[in-house]
């Protein structure tokens, strides 16, 4: 099953790292944030990845291109046709990542219908490049697969980051909490599509995911909701970077489920600043 990055946003919020690189690139614990998103779905078995290039996509390319040589010892024969020996195991095994070009300014439905012509299979998944969770991958296909609707999207009930109070027109306080569990759901992407979707999603550059073909495919009755209830964190700002970053240098991390030891406990898997 192909699983979809999306890779192409400027995530000018995050200006202090994305002037220099694309969003996905941006490190936690030294590795790209992209890289922590494969491996999650790698320990899950989902290795056939394809990622939707657009801000500095040439980037994303290079780190592809030269991902053993940057990963490992290695000899080079010079004057033999530059012939390469790595040495030492492969840091990932049986990866297979297709990059597709789908401009610097399309908006998200647009970059997903651009990858149909890579999607053979009945199912694919989606994703953001910044978003990192310990979503049971395995679940969520199950959950999909049962439903037999055409979509599926991942939620979660966000912790609010700020304390709400309830107070009466004298300022009285009569009720505080901080950062209280949130009423609403809200979707996180680790979205998983029968193929079919294709025909609510268009190549115009504005064509927006979240906008009119989830909300078509909402009034058709097609979109069910998979609850998260473990850790999700997206990094927008650089106040999440430093806050992944730390969680990482601690080995408390709780989206790292391919590494034991980098496993939290489960008793409070919500992040909230």
């Amino acid at each position: 099953m192909k699983v979809v990055i999306l890779c192409g946003g400027k995530g000018t919020r995050l200006r202090e790292e994305t002037e220099y690189r694309p969003k996905p690139l941006v490190p936690v614990g030294g590795k790209p944030v992209l890289w922590h998103i494969m491996k999650l779905f790698a320990h899950y078995g989902q290795k056939d990845f394809l990622c939707c290039l657009g801000y500095r996509g040439e980037m994303i390319r290079d780190y592809f291109l030269n991902y053993e040589a940057m990963n490992n010892d290695f000899t080079i024969s010079l004057g033999k046709q530059n012939q390469i020996t790595y040495h030492g195991k492969p840091h990932e095994h049986d990866f297979r990542v297709t990059l597709v070009d789908t401009g610097d300014e399309n908006m998200t439905g647009s970059r997903i219908k651009q990858t149909q012509k890579y999607i053979d299979d009945d199912l694919f998944i989606v994703t953001y490049g910044d978003g990192l969770a310990d979503v049971n991958i395995r679940r969520l296909i199950a959950f999909h697969k049962a439903h037999g609707k055409l979509a599926t999207v991942t939620t979660v009930n966000p912790a609010s980051r700020f304390a709400l109070l309830q107070f009466d027109q004298s300022g009285h306080v009569s009720k505080y909490k901080e950062k209280p569990k949130m009423h609403n759901w809200i979707s996180v992407g680790f979205f998983v599509f029968d193929r079919r979707v294709f025909n609510y999603l268009k190549t115009d550059p504005k064509c927006i995911l979240e906008h009119e073909p989830l909300e078509k495919l909402t009034k058709d009755g097609q979109l069910m909701a998979y609850k998260h209830e473990g850790f999700f964190y997206s990094m927008d700002t650089y106040r999440d970077y430093v806050l992944l970053n730390n969680l990482w240098q601690k080995k408390k991390a709780p989206w790292a489920v391919w590494e034991q030891k980098h496993r939290t406990s489960r008793g409070n898997p919500h992040v909230s600043l």
